[in-house]
């Protein structure tokens, strides 16, 4: 399959460069944006594992969730973008690192990094999870396209955490080997978690119009179906320090740079280009 030359009367508005583009967003943008770009992130981590799970059937589910997050993040993207000129494809391939807000959480390197499969898994869940309490709220919002993106959205959530923790609790209840590693996994994520609760100037904005709902409005919802899976597995519910991650304020890791780099490589060594 070849790349063609973008058709230039079609694409005036497409960037013929590889710069990245300049998008200031509106707070009601910012605050869709931070589940917009979780939903692209994460699915850029977990599609790492396609090929390389354990399994052949978890190998073909990790990347059905991959493409169920993408189909998300398409949609907010697409929705955020209709305003300012951009579409889907600018917004997530000629963004610049400090342009996302995305969770830290989702970022955090996987398979490639030598990440082991339960951090996977338990990631999935946790982020899911949060997400499921986002996508719930979501559907009741005034932006009425929102509204109907979340009404997809909140039921392919649905399948996601239960998929997640159907192998979290085989992890912590199997050998104690695979428990060893989950808790492993617990230690590395669960300081990232508090970012997820962390509600800002946007957050209050977003509940202000009605739009969505402040992210320390989500604990309750999150912690309620994370729990029940930590018992069965056996996990003991951690204790949150004082780090916060920043990655929803644009200041991220190290490992995002190197993500984009990949993820965007196409889209900058041939700008405007199209199948």
């Amino acid at each position: 399959m070849t790349i063609a030359a973008p058709d230039r009367a079609a694409t005036s508005a497409v960037p013929t460069t590889t710069e990245s583009i300049r998008f200031a967003p509106t707070p009601s943008q910012a605050w869709l944006l931070r589940v917009a770009d979780t939903c692209l992130v994460h699915a850029q981590r977990l599609s790492e594992w396609s090929g390389h799970a354990p399994i052949l059937e978890e190998d073909i589910a990790l990347t059905n969730l991959a493409l169920d997050l993408i189909g998300q993040a398409r949609a907010l993207l697409t929705h955020v973008g209709a305003a300012s000129g951009f579409d889907e494809d600018q917004l997530a391939f000629l963004r610049a690192e400090g342009d996302f807000r995305n969770l830290t959480i989702a970022e955090l390197p996987g398979r490639r990094a030598g990440r082991d499969f339960a951090d996977a898994l338990l990631r999935n869940l946790l982020v899911a999870a949060w997400l499921h309490a986002v996508w719930t709220r979501l559907r009741a919002s005034t932006d009425a396209d929102v509204a109907a993106i979340a009404g997809k959205a909140v039921k392919e959530s649905r399948y996601h955490v239960a998929h997640a923790a159907e192998w979290v609790e085989r992890l912590g209840d199997g050998t104690e080997e695979s428990a060893r590693r989950l808790r492993a996994a617990l230690d590395r994520l669960w300081p990232y978690t508090a970012e997820m609760f962390e509600s800002d100037a946007i957050d209050t904005e977003a509940e202000r119009s009605g739009l969505g709902p402040r992210r320390d409005a989500l604990d309750d919802a999150w912690r309620a179906e994370i729990e029940p899976v930590f018992a069965r597995a056996g996990l003991a519910w951690p204790t949150t320090g004082a780090f916060r991650s920043t990655g929803t304020q644009g200041v991220h890791s190290e490992h995002l740079g190197y993500m984009l780099a990949e993820m965007q490589s196409l889209q900058r060594a041939f700008p405007g280009g199209c199948w």
